[in-house]
């Protein structure tokens, strides 16, 4: 089963990376193919309560590929990890089928409770590299989280999300109007600038009338 679920990552990536020329030069080069190999080993000595061997080999993986990924983690097939350094996946993080995670993506957690505290993706997501999924949360089948965004809440499915903190960009492929998407930082800092503004005004009104 293990054997049969590399093989399905390899040939993913064959099919999904332009700059791969065969499965052998993707099964003998790539960091991320190595990475993931490494995992489902990990994840088979976690899943019978061997978390030391476990966590050993995941260390080693992190050590050689530069990409951490917990044992018990759970990775859907055919998952592609394009470039990979920094990559951060979480205990209790979910991969879908056939996601794509560029490098220095985090599927962390927030806060230091048990339990499920890391988020769970679809299939067929792409994150882009640097972004950062924090919380117990869905985000639905392909969907896109934009390089750097950081993702707070769920998603439903085929969204695009982007920014800090990320919010709905696309649904179904068609852009979702700016006022639609919620007050990011920048329009906040702009309403308030302008309030100030308009107290300042009045201040000044007030002095001329004393």
């Amino acid at each position: 089963m293990i054997l049969k679920d590399i093989w399905q990552d390899v040939k993913a990536v064959e099919a999904r990376d332009p700059a791969a020329r065969n499965a052998l030069e993707v099964l003998l080069l790539y960091q991320g193919i190595h990475a993931v190999i490494w995992h489902r080993l990990a994840h088979w000595f976690y899943k019978r309560r061997l978390y030391f061997l476990a966590r050993l080999i995941s260390q080693t993986a992190r050590f050689f590929t530069q990409i951490e990924i917990h044992p018990g983690a759970v990775l859907g097939k055919g998952v592609l990890i394009d470039h990979g350094g920094g990559v951060v996946i979480g205990e209790t993080a979910v991969v879908g089928d056939f996601c794509t995670i560029y490098q220095g993506v985090t599927l962390g957690g927030v806060g230091t409770e048990r339990g499920k505290r890391h988020p769970t993706l679809g299939n067929y997501v792409t994150v882009g590299a640097g972004a950062k999924i924090l919380g117990s949360f869905e985000v639905g089948d392909h969907c896109t989280i934009a390089a750097n965004a950081v993702l707070l809440k769920p998603l439903e499915d085929n969204i695009t999300a982007a920014g800090v903190p990320a919010r709905v960009v696309k649904k179904d492929g068609v852009a979702v109007p700016r006022q639609s998407r919620g007050a990011g930082p920048e329009e906040i800092y702009r309403k308030l600038e302008d309030r100030l503004d308009q107290i300042e005004a009045e201040m000044e009104n007030i002095k001329q009338q004393i």
